[in-house]
């Protein structure tokens, strides 16, 4: 408006009433002023309108779509002020006004031409603004992304988990050799998967299958099938620690093991189980991972807080899961939200199972 008024208000009258216009100062002002008043409520109405057409087609796939819908609102609405405006005109013969076609087509034709340079503005700038807060946004949560990948392995690898592995692990070793040889295994293969998982690269090994990476190439999405893998694998050296402390239930379909999600997200949500619960052979914490029936994965153990103050979550867990869906949600058209419930005395978090990124 601050660039268009003040020349096409005075324009668009001097077409209207001609040199009129300028000679009489009060044909000037009340002219003026009404042509203005008319344009400031079509610009009120074209602003409510452009705000409706950009919530409802926001992103930059979108670009055609909302540049149509615009185009359409603008050239449609302005017309009908126009219209309007010239029939009060001709009906009251406002400001000596006398109807000339020719005159209204240079009107109607320069309207057209302006709106053009109005859409195609606004939506340079949307376009660019959107741009720069996508680039930003994904800047970001990569970086949690990768900051949550660091994070986990560190985790996995700090003092404390080695001890009570390597721990379990001597406590086998004279009594139980085999039982000890299997979880030497076992624990080889977690830290292969959690080493590959994040260096972003795939191996051949057999015992354990590749980390399938998606079209993102970012190692952002695993199959499910091997985060289950590395799930048994993991779970082992739990069940070695913790006896029937600890149960975990798996009733996964077939058909869901091929789908996609990002990796490490099971063994986070069983780590913080773990890690916030008592784990007694009375008081078994029994964690269950399970298909739901519109396609999603359900993660739930049974509630029972240790008594002491909320351990801290070392930056890992539910908020860095849910960085990295808002991550792939960029790649797709539908938002991936991860949904938490504590009821009945169950903690349940639901992931979206994936089928291939959307580019």
């Amino acid at each position: 408006m601050i660039l268009l008024f003040p020349w096409f208000i005075p324009l668009v009258t001097y077409l209207l009433l001609g040199p009129h216009y300028l000679s009489d100062w009060s044909t000037f002002v009340g002219a003026t002023g009404l042509n203005a008043t008319l344009g400031f409520f079509c610009q009120w109405i074209l602003d409510q309108v452009t705000k409706r057409i950009t919530d409802q087609y926001p992103s930059l796939k979108q670009t055609a779509t909302r540049l149509i819908l615009l185009l359409v609102a603008f050239m449609s609405i302005s017309l009908l002020i126009i219209l309007s405006a010239l029939w009060f005109y001709t009906q009251f013969h406002l400001f000596a006004y006398v109807y000339q076609p020719g005159v209204v087509r240079h009107i109607l034709l320069f309207n057209v031409v302006v709106n053009l340079i109005s859409v195609a503005a606004y939506e340079s700038i949307y376009s660019l603004t959107k741009w720069r807060e996508n680039m930003l946004e994904k800047e970001q949560l990569k970086k949690v992304n990768l900051q949550s990948q660091y994070e986990s392995l560190k985790n996995q690898v700090n003092p404390h988990f080695l001890f009570n592995t390597l721990n379990s692990l001597s406590s086998l070793i004279a009594d139980e050799p085999e039982r000890a040889e299997e979880f030497v295994n076992e624990m080889a293969k977690v830290y292969r998967y959690l080493l590959q998982t994040n260096r972003g690269v795939e191996t051949n090994s057999t015992s354990l299958p590749t980390t399938d990476v998606s079209a993102t190439g970012d190692g952002e999405l695993t199959l499910l099938g091997t985060e289950l893998t590395f799930i048994h694998s993991y779970f082992h050296l739990l069940k070695t620690r913790y006896g029937q402390g600890i149960q975990l239930a798996i009733a996964v379909n077939e058909s869901d093991q091929i789908r996609l999600l990002p990796p490490l997200s099971l063994q986070m949500l069983i780590e913080n189980a773990v890690k916030h619960n008592v784990i007694h052979v009375s008081k078994p914490l029994t964690i269950e991972i399970k298909s739901t029936p519109d396609g999603q994965l359900l993660v739930r153990n049974n509630l029972q807080r240790k008594p002491t103050r909320r351990v801290l979550s070392n930056q890992i867990g539910l908020s860095n899961i849910q960085a990295r869906y808002r991550l792939l949600a960029q790649h797709y058209t539908m938002p991936l939200e991860i949904r938490i419930d504590e009821t009945d005395g169950y903690f349940t978090v639901i992931l979206p199972l994936l089928n291939t990124i959307r580019l």
